[in-house]
């Protein structure tokens, strides 16, 4: 059999691990698409008919990347493949469900990219990445068009899990990440002068201490007591959604991962944008039960901001403001 290539109809979308009930949800609920011709390959999701008049812009949150062009790949041998893909562009990341061994051996003989966890700060390159999948031995699923710079549009960090007071450092460190790459960002330095509104017990604010930041810190609960007695951070026992921002002061961040309603979240984000005093915000939405898209919807539309969902995001989507 000689190789050959099929183009396809239609847009694949590759959910974050365990959350692709909620991807087919928003795909619905949001996004009004009826999903009566889907095939699913585990969190790869195709839909045949989803094309650019479904508006490509408007992508699920719940969606690590989509395969805009995607192509199908007949081949022999794992070399006839590898070439194929290396063809097209240099870049190519793997997401994978079957046929791991073969998988392996097919990344083998792509040009290298880093599929490796990263060490925390991290810029992430602005350079295209393609995907692809084996759905057996001899087939391939791909697209060159993906909408992550990211391989498989997974970010994974190096985990620290001696010193954070929490696994929730990881979500700042993505949050941070990301906006240096969609707004230019700088990351928090030494100088820099940081609001953390529910900062118990501390993970956040750990790794802004780490950067050289000074940090307010606000809880009704102290933090860990390595971060009570560091000097860079300045803590305040109080209910951090009833400080204003003219009690408060200026900051070049303000961050929050308060559990509350999105309601609550949007009136106090407000709040702090018409005070003028903070440039950058970074806060949690946390749901609670059935998603409000339309309340989403005005947290995207707040201008210099966007919403995403963080691979170290739950039930619960990122608001990412920067001036």
């Amino acid at each position: 059999m000689s190789v050959t290539t099929e183009q396809l109809p239609g847009t694949l979308f590759l959910s974050f691990p365990e959350m692709k009930d909620l991807l087919v949800s928003e795909l619905t609920n949001r996004l009004n698409y009826t999903l009566s011709h889907k095939i699913e390959y585990e969190d790869l999701l195709y839909l045949p008919d989803y094309t650019a008049e479904h508006d490509l812009t408007r992508l699920p949150y719940f969606c690590r990347t989509a395969l805009l062009r995607p192509f199908k790949i007949k081949f022999d041998s794992i070399g006839e493949a590898a070439a194929t893909l290396k063809k097209i562009q240099r870049n190519w990341a793997p997401y994978q469900f079957t046929c791991f061994r073969r998988a392996s051996l097919l990344q083998e003989k792509l040009p290298y990219i880093n599929l490796k966890p990263r060490a925390f700060p991290f810029e992430i390159p602005d350079s295209p990445i393609g995907m692809y999948t084996l759905l057996d031995e001899h087939t391939i699923i791909a697209s060159q068009q993906t909408t992550s710079d990211l391989p498989s549009g997974t970010l994974v960090f190096e985990e620290d899990h001696t010193n954070p007071p929490s696994r929730a450092y990881l979500k700042i460190q993505e949050s941070l990440t990301l906006a240096h790459h969609f707004f230019k960002a700088p990351f928090p330095h030494e100088g820099t002068n940081c609001f953390e509104a529910g900062a118990c017990p501390g993970g956040w604010t750990w790794v802004l201490t780490k950067l050289g930041s000074h940090v307010v810190a606000v809880d009704r609960s102290e933090l860990v007591p390595e971060l009570m007695q560091n000097p860079l951070v300045e803590f305040k026992t109080h209910d951090a959604f009833t400080l204003t921002p003219q009690e408060l002061g200026k900051f070049d961040w303000v961050f929050s991962d308060v559990i509350c309603y999105p309601e609550r979240l949007l009136e106090w984000i407000n709040v702090w944008l018409e005070s003028g005093n903070v440039h950058n915000m970074i806060c949690t939405i946390k749901m609670q039960g059935e998603i409000d898209w339309n309340l989403i919807a005005k947290f995207a539309a707040i201008p210099s901001s966007r919403v995403v969902h963080l691979n170290y995001n739950k039930h619960e989507l990122t608001w990412i403001h920067c001036e």
